[in-house]
C-alpha cells in the first residue's frame, strides 16, 4: 500500500498535501497576525475618538468660561460706567443748585440795597446807588437788563460743559477689557 503512494502520482498528491499544510500554516500566521494588527488599530480609533471628543469639550468649556467671563465684564463695565452717570449728575445737580443759590443771593442782596437806599436817600454820606431796574425784583432768570440772567445761564454752561469734560474722561478710563485704568490721564 505505501507502494502504491511511492508512485509519481502519490507522490505528487503528498507534496502538494505538504505545500497545502505548509501554506494552511502560514495562512494561520498571517491571520493571527492581522488580527493583532486589527486590536491595535482599533484601540488606537478608539484613543482617538476619545481624544477628539475630550477637544471638543475643552474647546466647549473654553468657549463657555469666555462667554461667562464676556458677560462679567460687560456687567462690570456697565456698572461703573452707571456709576459714573449717577456721580457727574450728583455734582452737575449740586453745582447748578449752588450757582442759582448763589445768583439768588445776589438778587436779594441788590433788592434789599434798593429798598435801604430808596428808604434812606441821604445815608450819611455814602456814593449814591444807582437805581435797579423793575426787572431787578422778579427772579434772575427774568432780570435780563442787568445781566444777571446773562450771567447765571453762562455759569450754567460752563459748569454743563465741564462735567461734561469731567464724565469724557471718567468714561474713557472704563476698561472694557479688564480692571479700571487710574494711570490714563
Amino acid at each position: 500500500m505505501i507502494l502504491r503512494l511511492l508512485n509519481p502520482q502519490g507522490i505528487a498528491g503528498l507534496a502538494a498535501s505538504l505545500c497545502l499544510a505548509l501554506l494552511l500554516v502560514l495562512q494561520k500566521g498571517e491571520t493571527r497576525h492581522w488580527k493583532k494588527q486589527s486590536g491595535q488599530f482599533e484601540q488606537l480609533y478608539r484613543d482617538e475618538q476619545s481624544a477628539f471628543a475630550e477637544t471638543v469639550a475643552n474647546y466647549r468649556a473654553a468657549a463657555d468660561a469666555a462667554r461667562a467671563a464676556d458677560r462679567a465684564a460687560a456687567e462690570r463695565v456697565a456698572a461703573e460706567q452707571r456709576a459714573i452717570n449717577e456721580r457727574t449728575d450728583h455734582d452737575y445737580e449740586a453745582r447748578l443748585a449752588a450757582a442759582r443759590a448763589r445768583a439768588n443771593a445776589i438778587v436779594e442782596r441788590l433788592r434789599l440795597e434798593a429798598r435801604t437806599a430808596a428808604a434812606d436817600p441821604r445815608r450819611g454820606g455814602a456814593a449814591p446807588v444807582p437805581r435797579l431796574s423793575a426787572a431787578a425784583g422778579q427772579s434772575p432768570q427774568a432780570a435780563g437788563q442787568d445781566g444777571l440772567s446773562d450771567r447765571l445761564i453762562a455759569t450754567e454752561q460752563a459748569i454743563q460743559l465741564d462735567e461734561l469734560i469731567k464724565w469724557v474722561k471718567a468714561q474713557s478710563k472704563v476698561d472694557r477689557n479688564g480692571e479700571v485704568d487710574s494711570k490714563r490721564p
